[in-house]
C-alpha cells in the first residue's frame, strides 16, 4: 500500500497544527479560546502553544465519539477493512519515525535514540492489534435437556465510547497500548493527553485520518487535570482506560460512579528487583542499571527498590554505580545521550526531595544525587546505598533516576521486603538457578516478572498491577478484552 512520507521541518514538524485539537474529524481551538504553553523540559524555553479544553470540549468529543458510534462508521465497516487500517497506521508511522522520534524527543526530552525505541514499539502495537481486529468472536453451545434443546452463542461487541487518559513519560507508547485495542475491538474514542506532553498524540490523530480511520472515530482533547476529570465522569463514556499515579487513579475511580462505566487503570509502581549471590554480576549491573535509569527513571515499571544479597552487596552497588556515572546525560536532541531531563520542574524538585529525604534518614549518596546544571531539568543518575523499608524514597514512588539498595541474607527475607509496598506492578529476580528464579517469580505479588531482566515485554504479553498498581490489563489478548462486551443469545431449537 501507498503511504505518504511527511517531510522534517524544523521546529514541530509538519504534522502538529498549535493551538488546534481534534473533535468530530476537524482541527479545532478549545471552545473558550484558551490555550497553554508546551515546554521543552531540555531548556526551559515554551516552543509552542496548544489547546486548554475543558468540560464543554469534552463533551463535544464525546457527543462527536457517540454519533460515530451509533452511525457504525467504524463497525460498519467489515472486520478485515478494519486490520487493513490498523496496518495503514503502523506504515505511517514508519514513514514518519524522524519526525515523530524528534517531536517526541522535544516534547518529553528523552533522546531522539529512546524516542526511536519507543516508537518502534508503538508500530508493534498497530500491527499486533491489527491482527486480532478479524479474530473477536464468541463460541457456541448446546445447553438444556434432552426433550428441550437450546443453542447458546456468545458475542464478543465493542464496549462503546472509550475514554483515554495517556501518562506523560512514554506518550506516543502509552497512547498506542490503549488506541490500538480500542480500535481492533470496535470502540470509538476520546483521548485526553497529558498536559506535559501532547505534541506527538496530536501528531498520530493526523496519521488516523491520513489511514482511513472515519472522522469522530478518534477524538483528542488537550488540557489540564479538568478535561480528564469531565472525561471521566461523563455519562455518554462507556469505559475508561487511564495511566498515572495511584492518587488519580482513585479519583478516576469515584468520579466513574455515575454510570458504572468500564475502567482499566494502570497506576504507579515501586518494582523490586531480587538479586541472588549465583548471578552472573555482569549481567545483573547492566540489566539492573537499565531497568532503573531508562528515560530517566521516569518509567512506571522502574526497577526502584534493589535487594542484593550481603555476599555480593558492595560488588553490585560500586558496579551499578560505575554505570550510572558513565551514562551521558544531556538535550535529547543532542547525538550520544543516554538520558535526557525530567519532564518538568515540579518533577525535579519531587526526586530532589526524595533524595534528601532518603540522605537525612540515613541513606548513603553512592554516585548522584543533584541538579545538573541550572538550565533545563536534569538530575543525575543517583544509587542511595543502605537504605530500609521505613524510608519515603523506598516506600513512595519517586518516577526519577533514583535506586535504593538493600542487602538480605536468605531469600525469604528478599521476599517479603520486595511484597512489603501498596504496589505490584512488576519486578525481576537475577539468579542462574532457573528453579529458584521461578519460585521467587511465584512468590512475588506483582504483574510481570522478569528472570534476569528487567525492561522486557513487548505487545503480545499482558502488563499490568496487583494491590494500588492499578485494575485490568494492556497488551495481548487481555488487552483487547478491555474494550469488549460479552453477550449470550439463546435459542430454542426445533425437535
Amino acid at each position: 500500500m501507498a503511504v505518504t512520507a511527511h517531510n522534517l521541518t524544523p521546529g514541530l514538524g509538519s504534522l502538529v497544527e498549535p493551538e488546534r485539537m481534534l473533535i468530530g474529524g476537524s482541527w479545532t481551538p478549545s471552545r473558550s479560546g484558551a490555550d497553554f504553553p508546551v515546554v521543552d523540559p531540555g531548556t526551559g524555553d515554551v516552543i509552542t502553544r496548544i489547546p486548554e479544553g475543558d468540560a464543554t470540549d469534552v463533551d463535544a468529543a464525546v457527543r462527536a465519539a457517540r454519533r460515530a458510534f451509533e452511525e457504525e462508521r467504524w463497525t460498519g465497516l467489515s472486520s478485515q477493512q478494519r486490520a487493513v487500517v490498523l496496518w495503514r497506521v503502523s506504515d505511517l508511522l514508519e514513514a514518519n519515525a524522524e519526525e515523530l522520534a524528534r517531536l517526541e524527543s522535544l516534547d518529553v526530552g528523552m533522546p531522539v535514540s529512546v524516542a526511536r525505541a519507543m516508537l518502534g514499539e508503538a508500530v508493534n502495537q498497530f500491527r499486533y492489534y491489527a491482527g486480532w481486529a478479524d479474530k473477536i468472536h464468541g463460541q457456541v453451545v448446546e445447553i438444556g435437556p434432552g426433550e428441550r434443546r437450546l443453542q447458546g452463542i456468545t458475542l464478543k461487541e465493542p464496549v462503546g465510547v472509550a475514554g483515554l487518559i495517556v501518562s506523560w513519560n512514554a506518550p506516543l507508547i502509552g497512547v498506542s497500548m490503549k488506541l490500538a485495542p480500542a480500535l481492533a475491538a470496535g470502540c470509538t474514542c476520546v483521548v485526553k493527553p497529558s498536559e506535559e506532553a501532547s505534541l506527538t498524540i496530536l501528531a498520530l490523530a493526523r496519521l488516523l485520518l491520513e489511514a482511513g480511520v472515519p472522522e469522530g472515530v478518534v477524538n483528542v482533547v488537550t488540557g489540564h487535570g479538568p478535561v480528564g476529570a469531565a472525561l471521566a465522569a461523563h455519562d455518554d463514556v462507556d469505559k475508561v482506560s487511564f495511566t498515572g499515579s495511584t492518587a488519580v487513579g482513585k479519583k478516576i475511580v469515584e468520579a466513574a460512579a455515575g454510570n458504572l462505566k468500564k475502567l482499566s487503570l494502570e497506576l504507579g509502581g515501586k518494582s523490586p528487583v531480587i538479586v541472588l549471590p549465583d548471578a552472573d554480576l555482569d549481567q545483573v549491573i547492566q540489566g539492573v542499571a537499565v531497568g532503573i535509569f531508562w528515560n530517566s527513571g521516569q518509567i512506571c515499571t522502574s526497577g526502584t527498590r534493589l535487594f542484593v544479597h550481603q555476599d555480593v552487596y558492595e560488588d553490585v552497588v560500586q558496579g551499578i554505580a560505575e554505570y550510572a556515572r558513565s551514562l551521558k546525560v544531556g538535550h535529547g536532541s543532542q547525538p550520544g545521550m543516554d538520558l535526557g531531563p525530567l519532564i518538568s520542574q515540579r518533577q525535579l524538585d519531587r526526586v530532589t526531595g526524595y533524595v534528601e529525604g532518603g540522605v537525612t534518614a540515613g541513606a548513603r549518596v553512592v554516585t548522584g544525587g543533584s541538579r545538573i546544571g541550572d538550565r533545563g531539568y536534569f538530575f543525575q543518575p543517583t544509587v542511595l546505598a543502605d537504605v530500609d523499608q521505613s524510608m519515603r524514597v523506598v516506600r513512595e514512588e519517586i518516577f526519577g533516576p533514583v535506586l535504593g539498595v538493600m542487602p538480605f541474607k536468605e531469600v525469604a527475607e528478599a521476599v517479603a521486603g520486595a511484597n512489603d509496598t501498596d504496589y505490584g506492578l512488576a519486578g525481576s529476580v537475577w539468579t542462574r538457578d532457573i528453579a529458584t528464579a521461578h519460585t521467587v517469580a511465584r512468590k512475588l505479588r506483582t504483574g510481570r516478572i522478569g528472570i534476569n531482566v528487567h525492561r522486557a515485554g513487548g505487545a503480545q504479553m499482558p502488563v499490568g498491577g496487583y494491590k494500588q498498581s492499578g485494575w485490568g490489563r494492556e497488551n495481548g489478548v487481555e488487552g483487547l478484552e478491555e474494550y469488549l462486551e460479552t453477550k449470550s443469545v439463546i435459542t430454542l431449537l426445533d425437535r
